[in-house]
């Protein structure tokens, strides 16, 4: 016997109806199928203890106040994040609503992103969506919780839950406004792809927030297209080397231009192969950033003896570290040495530091002449005078031509960098200078960041190349 129409309609209805009833569930039954995103932000968001202080004030007796995953793309991250925000609204408050704030860095970066994830899931679980006929869905509601979605550097209202997507984009000034005004629980989520980031120092740090990396690997749910895609990055033979927490190991030492395992063949030959993408997008490890503008450094022991050099001083008052070093340049060969990395806000200070690295009275210092950062008394022209009036060799830099232009010059030659007792901040430039990317292509202006030392090298090596009658004395 057939079935009508309105017996197969009916008959979809109660199959549809049976998977939301599935899908609800997995929201509070948490097994081994359960992803590990959403399993920590469930038992932090339910393990909180709250009780009043002396002041009858609200407080966190214990449990975490707010979780960061961090891994590979489609490990689950953000889906977790989705399912979370569903789990709130239609169970955890059903009754009373709350209030959840989505940052991103800017507000069309939604569309392309959450919108589809809230387009899927909200289908899937038979909710009310938005989604499919507005251009628009700054805010929506969930039963009677309200979810915004803010960026463009919007830290809004106060709200009980904030979910940071793809965090490393957006800055610490954000995220602090944003706790301070998170009634209950926040969480982030972001790919590695920088090695120095604020959230390294002072979020994963904290006692209060919990961690998990995590990988595709750990979503079960991936399609095979996103994991032939991930995949396609592999730049190494499956199985030749060893990933650990950190770091990729081949003979049991660090993957370097001199360490490599066995090449992936099709990956090779496909032209799909990048080390960059593998470790940060497949493996989950925090990388240099894509992009970085002087990728190829060697570090040497010592600053070559037979070479004089001249000086470089990138000014830095309060917040901005004063960063000074020797160089040298020859037709093939820049040598850097970094000696003074620190806030320094006068020149008889800065004076007092040359003369504790023996710096000599004689000995050329190239500086900034631009007076963009200025406190009340100190801007970096008046630096230059004030060195000048102390005795010292100072000397402002001519700016004739784009920094692009100057930077595209240096990576023209071999670049070596003393490793000293500054190397590690020298390492936190190296791997953090880059090219600016936007819409996910990278453009011919550096970031302005990370390049403190940078710029001292680039004031010298601009001075260097000047054709002036002063390059006779010290080239």
């Amino acid at each position: 016997m057939s079935l009508t129409d309105a017996e197969i309609v009916f008959l979809e209805q109660l199959i549809h109806d049976r998977e939301v009833d599935r899908l609800v569930s997995k929201l509070t039954t948490i097994n081994e199928e359960t992803n590990p995103n959403y399993k920590l932000l469930f038992e932090a968001i339910n393990g909180q203890k709250w009780g009043f202080n002396e002041h009858n004030r609200p407080v966190l007796l214990y449990g975490y106040s707010g979780v960061a995953l961090e891994g590979s793309s489609r490990s689950g991250k953000t889906w977790s994040g989705v399912d979370i925000i569903i789990y709130l609204a239609t169970i955890k408050h059903k009754k009373e609503g709350c209030t959840i704030n989505i940052y991103r860095e800017t507000y069309n970066e939604f569309k392309t992103t959450v919108y589809e994830d809230f387009k899927r899931r909200l289908d899937d679980y038979g909710l009310p969506n938005p989604f499919h006929n507005a251009k628009e869905v700054p805010s929506f509601r969930i039963g009677k919780t309200v979810i915004n979605m803010l960026g463009d550097g919007k830290h809004g209202g106060g709200c009980d839950y904030a979910f940071f997507n793809e965090a490393m984009m957006i800055s610490k000034s954000i995220f602090d406004q944003v706790k301070m005004r998170c009634r209950k629980f926040w969480w982030m989520d972001y790919n590695p792809s920088f090695t120095d980031h604020w959230v390294f120092d002072s979020v994963t740090t904290r006692e209060d927030v919990a961690f998990l990396r995590t990988t595709f690997k750990d979503n079960p749910f991936i399609s095979g297209n996103e994991l032939k895609e991930i995949l396609g990055y592999e730049p190494w033979l499956p199985g030749s080397y060893e990933v650990t927490s950190d770091n990729v190991l081949y003979n049991g030492q660090p993957i370097s231009e001199t360490n490599q395992p066995p090449p992936h063949p099709l990956n090779i030959d496909q032209g799909t192969a990048d080390e960059f993408m593998w470790k940060v997008y497949g493996l989950g490890l925090r990388g240099a950033m894509k992009g970085v503008i002087f990728p190829q450094i060697t570090w040497i022991d010592k600053f070559p003896e037979y070479y004089e050099g001249i000086y470089g001083n990138d000014f830095g008052f309060t917040s901005d570290p004063n960063a000074f070093g020797r160089y040298y340049e020859d037709e093939n060969n820049i040598y850097l040495e970094p000696l003074l990395y620190e806030s320094i806000e006068t020149a008889d200070v800065l004076g007092s530091c040359y003369d504790k690295l023996n710096i000599s009275e004689s000995d050329l210092i190239i500086c900034d002449s631009s007076d963009k950062h200025v406190s009340e008394k100190n801007g970096t022209v008046q630096m230059v005078q004030d060195l000048i009036n102390l005795g010292w060799n100072a000397m402002k830099v001519s700016k004739t031509k784009s920094v692009t232009y100057h930077l595209l010059s240096m990576k023209k030659k071999k670049i070596h960098i003393v490793k000293n007792h500054l190397y590690q901040k020298s390492k936190k430039e190296v791997e953090n200078y880059k090219w600016r990317e936007i819409n996910g292509i990278l453009i011919n202006q550096p970031i302005d960041k990370y390049n403190h030392m940078w710029d001292w090298a680039r004031y010298c090596h601009m001075a260097w190349n000047s054709g002036q009658d002063l390059e006779a004395e010290w080239n």
